[in-house]
């Protein structure tokens, strides 16, 4: 059984770096105008070759996210967007709209088909790849791990030997839409901002009040959040998706923090690690403490509770309870790196929000430091051990790598549940 790949999001500079920190195989990103997450801060086209020299210098492989439907006055813009992803040595294009297939395929760009396509079934495959040889595929996120299984199969007894070229790609953590792969038209029709090319508003995170208007009388069936799905994690049964017939594991985030990124990254890098080092897990206790203890990890960052997606079949009841975070830590700005020494593995801070302490943890953020987590064991203001840090102090605390000038520093606390 091979290793699959774990493919991370990145919005910006800082998540990317961050996600390739914790241990990605691969990034997945927007530049511009062409991507699905509009609302991120994204790259430009003008950056993507940076961001695909600093994938492969991890060693990892940069995807570039066209997964828009494109118009017909946009083709200039597409065309000079793939020439430079082409430059720039992209290893995919993932993208589902034939404007953009097409283009790709024309400048010998390996396309990934988005999970907008929809494709859920073998047929939809060998047409894409024998028509336009498509080889990754981003499954629909209706699939359950039978219908993985199938699709596999069927693509074994029609392709035999040749069906090993065909990749399969699932996401496994992230955030739901109550259209499941995505293709709503609501936020249009509320707001004239559309999901289909980027710009969701995510209408259906607000609460509602449903009402069953039938012959002369009306009952009201619900008042909750009725078309908000809670976040899928697969970590509690991480084991059934490594024994699948998947190529790549994708986590959905581009719109969240780096300490979300480097957390859920980490988390489930740490998984995959013990699962194939251990022989595809024959220490079953161990690795199902192991998941345990990443599933509460996971609860640190943004979610709006579990879900186990569609894999074990549909979905009842999986809504979320609230309109926010349920993540059981937060953050609160501290301030600003104003040095750092090398020697001495030291960072001037200056404090100019948020006050910590001794045995605080802090993140330290920035485009190239990218997330970095201190567990503070000492403070010093003018060479003076002190306990604390208040607003207006410039204090020093020691840190395990380099920090850059003018990196925001937060403070992480535990909420109360």
């Amino acid at each position: 059984m091979k290793k699959p790949e774990l493919l991370a999001p990145a919005g910006d500079d800082v998540s990317l770096r961050a996600a390739l920190d914790a241990g990605a195989d691969a990034v997945y990103f927007g530049a511009g105008a062409f991507n699905m997450r509009k609302r991120a801060r994204n790259f430009n086209p003008d950056d993507i070759s940076d961001v695909v020299s600093l994938c492969h210098e991890y060693g990892a492989r940069a995807y570039l996210a066209i997964n828009i439907i494109v118009y017909e006055t946009e083709f200039a813009l597409l065309e000079s967007t793939l020439d430079k992803a082409l430059e720039a040595g992209v290893d995919a294009v993932i993208c589902w709209d034939f404007a953009v297939i097409d283009a790709a395929l024309k400048r010998n760009l390996e396309v990934h088909l988005s999970t907008q396509a929809s494709v859920s079934n073998s047929r939809a495959i060998l047409q894409y790849y024998r028509k336009s040889g498509i080889r990754r595929f981003v499954l629909a996120r209706e699939c359950s791990l039978d219908h993985l299984k199938k699709i596999h199969m069927n693509l074994e007894e029609e392709l035999g030997e040749e069906a090993a070229k065909i990749e399969l790609e699932v996401f496994i953590h992230g955030a739901m839409c109550v259209s499941v792969s995505g293709r709503c038209f609501m936020s249009e029709l509320v707001s004239g901002e559309s999901g289909n090319r980027g710009a969701c508003l995510q209408p259906c995170r607000r609460k509602y009040r449903i009402i069953d208007v039938e012959g002369e009388y009306e009952y009201e069936i619900g008042q909750d959040y009725v078309m908000s799905p809670k976040d899928m994690c697969t970590m509690p049964f991480f084991e059934k998706i490594l024994k699948s017939p998947v190529a790549s594991l994708k986590i959905e985030g581009r719109m969240r923090s780096p300490e979300y990124v480097s957390t859920v990254v980490g988390a489930y890098r740490k998984a995959i690690d013990f699962y194939f080092e251990k022989n595809n897990s024959t220490d079953e206790a161990g690795f199902s403490g192991l998941k345990t203890r990443l599933t509460d990890e996971l609860r640190t960052v943004f979610n709006r509770d579990f879900s186990d997606g569609y894999y074990m079949g549909r979905p009842v009841g999986d809504w979320a309870k609230t309109p926010n975070s349920q993540a059981r830590m937060r953050k609160e700005t501290v301030g600003i790196v104003a040095n750092y020494y090398r020697k001495i593995g030291v960072a001037e801070i200056k404090v100019q929000g948020a006050s910590f302490g001794i045995g605080d943890e802090l993140l330290i953020q920035g485009p190239t430091t990218g997330n970095l987590s201190v567990k503070v064991e000492s403070i010093q203001i003018e060479h003076k051990a002190v306990l604390s840090a208040e607003k207006g102090d410039r204090i020093a605390v020691p840190v395990s790598r380099r920090v850059r000038l003018n990196d925001a520093v937060f403070r992480r606390f535990k909420v109360a549940q």
